[in-house]
């Protein structure tokens, strides 16, 4: 599983011309999934995720997570996170987990952070437009093949 996470002043997710998703002040997410990947996994990614200390404190430090900002998060699943681009010039996307399993996983994530934090969405298969402001820019790459 991978996160790419962007620390945004705002961000918005755009399906057929109409914004579903909108935050301010947080994360955007990018979140891929292979064919590995559990809810055991997805866990431990959230948690690193919700406890993760990239705002700045009043010295200037990263020191505050989404928590001590009010912050907001807008997962968005990308299944191109996991292209792999060794051979040629097209990559291919044969690492990238089955849209089922995918889909249930990206699931299980907006359900576990819903629990902690305001959640915006993307849509799951769509063709979507991101805009983001990254704030900083800072941002951070979760990948559980080197994190767990």
């Amino acid at each position: 599983m991978k996160f790419v996470i962007q620390k945004v002043s705002r961000a918005s997710v755009t399906v057929e011309e109409k914004v579903i998703g909108k935050i301010g002040r947080g994360f955007l997410v990018l979140i891929g999934v292979s064919e590995d990947d559990t809810k055991e996994i997805a866990d431990k990614l959230v948690k690193k995720l919700l406890g993760l200390r990239i705002f700045e404190d009043a010295q200037g430090k990263t020191n505050l997570s989404l928590r001590d900002v009010d912050g907001s998060l807008l997962l968005v699943s990308q299944f191109t996170l996991y292209a792999d681009c060794k051979k040629g010039n097209r990559p291919s996307f044969t690492k990238a987990g089955n849209p089922t399993l995918a889909n249930e996983l990206y699931e299980y994530i907006i359900e576990k952070c819903s629990l902690e934090f305001p959640v915006e969405t993307g849509a799951f298969g769509a063709d979507m437009k991101v805009e983001l402001l990254n704030d900083g820019p800072f941002t951070i790459i979760f990948d559980s093949a080197e994190l767990l």
